[in-house]
């Protein structure tokens, strides 16, 4: 049974009752924010295990409140908003977010985002060894296995994979990606990227035509996906 607690930031009444009610059902404990400002102090003061964040907020953009939040606050933020561009998805990822959802939205998509949001982030540890199913990735020693068979990956392509896997269930954006593993000059280069994800598909995926693992996200980036953590 779950005890966790969960944030809503979001000027609508009506949204906010609806998450109120789905919440608590589902056995979350929920505190409520009509605007950015009460949402970061009451965040500072009762710092919950998830925040639900409107981004169309009365007194401030619900980007430069999430940016505020990043520089302290590590746990989950869901993004909840009736923006629905690639822009807007793409720079609130980069300012932190782990999941995005355009209202009007599906109560059970919301809380199969949540659940998995709440499971990588407490279940996550400094362990250098992940598994799922047949893949095993050391980090320690760069060392990928698949049904127990060593795959053979460049340094760009480990480098990618364990980007990937630390960030389990977690969209990245190509720009994202891009500065992590190539640097701030490449941010711009997502055909390069494309080439690097087709070659890492090839050796990890079982039909790299209809990636298991590696999920695209049209237009935005990529999502690690495990059978731990399917959204439907």
């Amino acid at each position: 049974m779950s005890n966790n607690s969960i944030l809503i930031i979001d000027d609508e009444v009506q949204i906010r009752k609806l998450l109120e009610i789905t919440l608590t059902s589902n056995n979350f404990k929920t505190s409520e924010a009509i605007n950015g400002k009460s949402g970061l102090l009451l965040a500072a003061n009762h710092p919950p295990d998830l925040i639900i964040l409107d981004l169309g907020l009365p007194d401030d953009d619900g980007q430069h409140i999430l940016k505020k939040l990043r520089e302290w606050y590590f746990s989950p933020i869901i993004i909840l908003s009736v923006r629905n561009s690639e822009e807007d998805i793409i720079t609130a990822l980069d300012n932190g977010a782990n999941d995005y959802l355009v209202k009007p939205f599906r109560t059970g998509e919301l809380l199969a985002r949540i659940r998995t949001a709440l499971r990588l982030s407490q279940t996550f540890n400094n362990s250098s060894v992940f598994e799922f199913e047949n893949i095993k990735v050391d980090l320690v020693n760069h060392l990928v296995k698949k049904n127990d068979e060593v795959i053979k990956l460049t340094i760009t392509e480990f480098s990618l994979l364990s980007l990937l896997v630390k960030n389990e269930g977690r969209v990245l954006t190509h720009s994202f990606i891009l500065k992590e593993i190539w640097g701030i000059g490449y941010v711009e280069q997502t055909q390069y990227l494309r080439v690097f994800i087709a070659q890492l598909r090839k050796k990890i995926e079982d039909n790299p035509n209809q990636p298991k693992y590696i999920k695209t996200e049209s237009g935005i980036g990529y999502r690690f996906i495990t059978s731990k953590n399917i959204i439907p």
